[in-house]
C-alpha cells in the first residue's frame, strides 16, 4: 500500500484526534482548548509541524514537531510532541516516513537537535533507534544538521 505523508490540514485534525485516542485527552481544567482546538491552531504556527500520512484518501497517522529556541543546542530543539498510527496498517513503514517528514522539517527551520519522550514499548523504542534516535534519559534524540549548514548531514 502507498502512503502520502504530508503537511496537515484543518480538516485531518478530527481523524487526527481520533487516531491518537487517550493520547491526546486533557484532563479538565488544563487547558480553556480541547485537543482539536489546540491541534487547528497549530496548523498555522510557524513553530509547529503537523503531519499526517494517508492512505487512499484517509488519515492513518500523524506527528507533531513543536520548536523551542535552545541557546545550549546552538539553534532550535525540535520536540516530537505525538506520533500516531493506525495499528490496521504497517506501523514500521508509516513511523518512518512520519519521522523522515518530521526531520526534514526540523531542519528547513534551524534545528540541531530533535528529541521525543522514550518509548515503552520495546519495538516502538526499536523502530525510533533506526531511525537515528538513542537514549538521553526518560528522553530520547537526535542530531540534526540545519538547512544551509555547513556540511549539511541528513543522518
Amino acid at each position: 500500500m502507498e502512503y502520502l505523508v504530508r503537511a496537515a490540514r484543518v480538516t485531518d485534525i478530527e481523524r487526527f484526534v481520533a487516531l491518537s485516542d487517550e493520547s491526546l485527552r486533557m484532563h479538565r481544567g488544563e487547558s480553556p482548548l480541547g485537543s482539536a482546538d489546540l491541534l487547528r491552531q497549530l496548523v498555522y504556527l510557524p513553530q509547529a509541524s503537523i503531519v499526517v500520512a494517508e492512505a487512499r484518501r484517509v488519515v492513518v497517522g500523524g506527528a507533531i514537531l513543536a520548536l523551542r529556541p535552545s541557546v545550549r543546542a546552538g539553534g532550535y530543539v525540535g520536540t516530537i510532541d505525538l506520533l500516531v498510527v493506525d495499528p490496521d496498517h504497517d506501523v514500521d513503514r508509516l513511523t518512518e516516513a512520519l519521522l523522515d517528514e518530521l526531520l526534514r522539517s526540523a531542519r528547513n527551520k534551524g534545528c540541531t537537535i530533535v528529541e521525543a519522550a522514550r518509548p515503552d514499548d520495546p519495538d516502538a523504542q526499536a523502530r525510533w533507534e533506526r531511525m537515528g534516535f538513542g537514549p538521553a534519559g526518560a528522553r530520547i534524540y537526535r542530531t540534526v544538521t540545519a538547512a544551509g549548514a555547513a556540511g549539511n548531514q541528513t543522518r
